[in-house]
């Protein structure tokens, strides 16, 4: 039990050591020992009511508060949907859309993919809500990891430090962004709009009459005004329960900006400042009393909840236009994830056996590449992962598909030493690059050097949800293909064993791929499974494994959606099947064209085409093997789901947080799931189904907006897929079946008694730095952490970066059943601002192999020391335009610097404007580089806007505009020092918005903004 804090509340389930006799020291935060940090944020997650700020997931009082999650998606489909707008405005395209707080996922989507070139075509929407998952449930995590971090929610006047977490992250995902990392992007993002949010609901901004966003926070070249001083009191005790009028008349007279402070174990602050309020803020209950927090409608400040949840959407809204701003335009969509395909990403073995291999793996991207490019089936990103022995990667990321060829087209194969190569090292990158639900193919011939990584790479599929197939060639079979593959060239010193192979069955297995066992002159056939999977809005329907064997039927439902199903089955040749459609006409394996489909067989894989006709209903496929077998069915339908496992904090704000790890064995699992591709379909069944065919069902709560809330009571040990089975929600649950949909999610979820936390004091590093994460061990019975609980851990560390780190490799349980250690990660000084770097922290019970993991994505953020945005200088308007504009030209030029101290004009670009843009770069007097540019254009185009953003990602935007007349005005002149042009470019076309403006008209002065 926990005492002293307004209340007493049990902690069963709490994943505590008992803490019924514990107090806070009288200096928590003095404290240096990490273990007593881990209890604290263990501690805050157990207690009700804790959060304060902005609810972060969701609101369970009929939907009148708003959430962290509803501010957040707001804004981005409101800022997606306008740059769409702009886009399709400047393609000279229609957009039918209007952009107001009703936008869904779905209808942004749709409406931003009507180029004309989609009539007819799925929609996939599953990489567009994946994003935005990230970023909202990276948000929340800010409660959660960072809960007591004044500046993370601007309490405690804590102006300054906030603004700067915003600063150091706009300019950290500016910099992902430039390196095409937008995951690491969208998790910083994520981060700051939490702060941002929190800023309009802790402070008095709104209660100053505010109706505007408060632009100096994400603008750090302005300072910060008429912040009420440490000593100046701000509160006067509420009136009984009112808090209405708390806020001193002279504070809000002078318009002095304060906020509210918070403690849970202190009551002390300065005198007469405002608290933030509620039942666990200690200082609310010292004079002055009360508080001034607007996160709920219940909240002291209650009756302004839904203004400053408006007010925050707007900031939000403006920081992603900044954002927009820097990146530009198509960028930008990519940063939100606004994209109907997956990655294509490939990881390569380059050893001197794989020439054939590599040369499949050419033919099969570049098809798929010439077939989709300029397509919105076009894959998001190419991604590609060589490796040998004893090197691996690097890993290449680009949007460009001429640059992954480039790259893919240098590869040779040579070298390799032994046999054995770093297979998993490679794909441990490939894993941390690529966006979660991606498919990764491997092609190798050769076992794992470092099968070491199989835990860790298994951890990585499970949290990423990343689908992983393996094409592996020279398998070692029996003595007959041992004799045809030595009779292959250079196959006779290069092979597979049955047990190497296995660790690639097991990894395939836990994602839900496969791995496909072919010679190399079967690889090109057994490639078609590529060329499946890049297909526009790809689903599972179905799949199971039985090791061992069996003899099984399965049954599944295709609904009226669904398009070219296609069913993969890999197991032993001597496996035979049966297929039977819901009218009963049936096709036996025998048959390789029959009245159903056909199927090829390549190696262990038999693909079956389902043909076109008469898919809707109920399936069942019979399968006969008594050898390790699996199934799995796919088709095309713009009806998908997405899913995040998360745990639930009670209380009066009752909410949920993002849980990392597998869930315990015993306990209760929640999982978030939100349908992808419909505004109407809804989720009715969900289930876990393990290896066996067993099934675990759960109960199903809508909680609005295409969103389910599903629990599992009692879960027993096992693997785990999850099967969820719904209908459209505008008709009658007794449809007819063929109405119906099932899903399935691929990769599996397994079940651990072993609890891994993690905690940390903040989620980002600088380059050149060393972070302390202490985690803390321990075991469960029935769900519930076991404080008398004894035993040993092994311990796993790794990095995707291969970054130096310490840390125990094996430790034990001590008082209250809990096991704590710290990973020391050492960050280095050539470590590119903007990239991240992800940890896991595994531990193996030494007695029992069970094992759990924690993982923690850091983001890496250079300290920023450039915040002045380019300045426009010596701008002018040169000749007049007449009123018969198509035979005159006009032109306007001006310089662009950043300064001496500046990082540089890295890119000047047109906003606005049909013209040609042509630039030179010289040498000021100080030595700074100054940009020279010049437009051109024709008078029927007589608005210019061009954007210059520095190497900091600062924005400096200027805007001229030529009027019809006969005379020409000119800007006052300014001396420059001209130098020796050192570069010239010439370039055409669009990007970003406003920030710094100068405009330029003929016959008006500048006006500077």
């Amino acid at each position: 039990m926990i005492d002293g804090i307004d209340g007493v509340w049990t902690c069963a389930q709490c994943s505590l050591p008992s803490l019924e006799t514990w107090k806070a020291p009288s200096s928590f935060f003095d404290m240096a020992a990490r273990r007593s940090s881990v209890l604290l944020v263990a501690l805050l997650l157990c207690l009700p009511s804790f959060l304060h700020s902005f609810q972060p997931l969701f609101a369970f009082d009929g939907n009148t508060t708003s959430t962290h999650r509803d501010i957040t998606q707001r804004a981005i489909l409101r800022k997606t949907a306008e740059v769409c707008q702009t886009l399709a405005a400047d393609e000279g395209r229609g957009f039918s859309l209007t952009i107001d707080d009703s936008l869904t996922a779905f209808s942004v989507q749709q409406a931003c993919s009507s180029d004309g070139r989609t009539v007819g075509a799925l929609l996939s929407t599953v990489m567009f809500q994946t994003s935005i998952a990230k970023i909202y449930l990276s948000n929340a995590a800010v409660d959660v990891l960072l809960a007591l971090s004044t500046q993370h929610h601007f309490d405690d006047e804590s102006f300054q430090a906030g603004r700067d977490i915003i600063k150091d992250g706009v300019s950290a995902i500016k910099a992902s962004v430039k390196q095409e990392n937008f995951l690491a992007g969208r998790l910083t993002l994520g981060l700051i709009c939490h702060t941002l949010q929190d800023f309009y609901s802790h402070s008095n901004w709104v209660e100053l009459g505010n109706s505007a966003p408060y632009s100096t926070l994400v603008r750090p070249d302005q300072p910060l005004e008429n912040l009420a001083g440490q000593s100046t009191p701000t509160c006067r005790n509420c009136t009984g329960e009112s808090c209405k009028d708390n806020i001193l008349p002279d504070v809000l007279q002078q318009g002095l900006l304060t906020s509210g402070y918070f403690n849970l174990f202190s009551s002390t602050k300065p005198a007469g400042k405002c608290s933030h309020g509620g039942s666990f803020d200690r200082t609310s209950r010292q004079d002055p009393i009360g508080g001034i927090n607007k996160d709920s409608i219940s909240a002291s400040h209650g009756y302004l909840h839904q203004t400053a949840a408006n007010l925050a959407v707007d900031a939000t809204i403006e920081l992603l236009e900044d954002i927009r701003v820097a990146v530009g335009d198509k960028s930008f969509l990519r940063l939100m994830g606004l994209s109907q395909a997956s990655v294509l990403c490939f990881v390569i073995d380059t050893t001197g056996s794989m020439s054939d291999d590599i040369e499949e793996a050419k033919r099969v991207s570049f098809a798929i590449i010439d077939l989709l490019k300029g397509t919105q089936q076009e894959p998001s990103a190419y991604i590609l992962v060589p490796f040998n022995d004893p090197d691996f990667g690097p890993v290449i990321v680009t949007t460009d598909s001429d640059i992954f060829k480039a790259h893919i087209n240098k590869l040779t194969a040579s070298g390799g030493g032994d046999i054995p190569e770093m297979c998993l090292s490679a794909l441990q990158l490939a894993l941390t690059a690529a966006p979660p639900s991606s498919e990764i193919f491997v092609f190798t011939d050769a076992p794992a050097k470092d099968e070491h990584l199989k835990s860790a790479v298994t951890a990585l599929i499970e949290s990423t949800k990343t689908v992983v197939t393996f094409m592996l060639t020279q398998v070692l079979t029996s003595r007959r293909r041992r004799r045809m593959l030595q009779n292959q060239k250079g196959a006779a010193s290069r092979s597979m064993s049955q047990t190497d192979a296995q660790l690639y069955r097991d990894l395939a297995r836990a994602s839900g791929g496969q791995a496909i066992e072919v010679t190399k002159s079967e690889l090109p056939q057994a490639t078609s499974v590529i060329e499946d999977s890049s297909a526009s809005a790809v689903v599972t329907i179905f799949q199971a494994v039985r090791n061992p064997g069996r003899p099984d039927n399965f049954a599944f439902e295709v609904d009226r959606s669904m398009r070219n199903i296609t069913a993969y089955i890999t197991g032993a040749s001597s496996l035979t099947f049966s297929l039977t459609s819901p009218t009963g006409v049936s096709q036996a394996s025998t048959e390789t064209s029959g009245p159903l489909g056909s199927f090829t067989t390549v190696g262990n894989l038999r693909r079956f085409r389902f043909s076109a006709d008469n898919l809707t209903g109920s399936w069942d496929i019979s399968i006969n093997s008594d050898a390790i077998y699996s199934l799995k069915v796919i088709g095309q339908s713009s009806v998908n789901f997405i899913y995040h496992l998360v745990e639930a904090h009670e209380g009066a704000h009752s909410d949920f947080g993002l849980k990392e790890g597998r869930p315990l064995i015993g306990g209760n699992v929640s999982l978030l799931v939100t349908v992808t591709g419909s505004d109407t379909a809804e989720v009715r069944e969900a289930s876990l189904v393990e290896g066996s065919g067993s099934q675990v069902n759960g109960s199903v709560q809508s909680l609005g907006g295409g969103n389910f809330l599903v629990k599992f009571s009692d879960l027993p040990a096992g693997e785990f897929v999850l099967l969820l089975k719904g209908g459209d929600s505008a008709t009658s649950r007794s449809t007819t079946p063929s109405g119906n949909f099932q899903r399935q999610a691929s990769t599996q979820m397994k079940t651990s008694s072993i609890s891994v936390t993690v905690q940390t004091d903040s989620i980002t590093v600088k380059p050149g730095s060393t972070i302390s994460i202490p985690f803390t061990v321990s075991t469960s019975t029935n769900g519930v952490v076991n404080t008398a609980g004894s035993g040993s851990f092994a311990m796993r560390i790794s990095n995707d970066r291969s970054y130096p780190s310490t840390s125990p490799t094996t430790i034990s349980t001590a008082e209250g059943g809990q096991a704590n250690g710290t990973v020391a990660l050492t960050v280095p000084a050539s470590a590119v601002s903007g990239s991240d770097v992800t940890l896991i922290v595994e531990a193996e019970n030494t007695a029992t192999a069970d094992s759990n993991y924690a993982m923690l994505r850091l983001s890496v953020v250079a300290e920023v020391t450039d915040v002045t945005r380019p300045v426009f200088t010596q701008a002018s308007v040169s000749a007049a335009c007449p009123s018969l504009c198509s035979t005159s030209q006009w032109e306007f030029s001006a310089n662009i610097t950043d300064g001496v101290n500046g990082t540089g004009v890295e890119s000047l670009t047109v906003r606005k404007g049909n013209g040609t843009l042509n630039t030179s770069t010289v040498v000021g007097a100080e030595g700074e580089n100054i940009t020279l540019a010049t437009y051109s254009a024709s008078c029927c185009s007589r608005d210019v806007e061009l954007v210059a953003v520095d190497g900091a990602g600062n924005v400096g935007t200027c805007v001229a505009q030529a009027r019809s007349t006969d005379t020409s005005t000119t800007a006052p002149e300014t001396t420059v020092t001209p130098a020796a042009v050192v570069a010239t470019t010439s370039t055409g076309g669009h990007t970003l918005t406003l920030s710094q403006c100068l405009w330029v008209s003929l016959a008006l002065s500048f006006v500077w903004i």
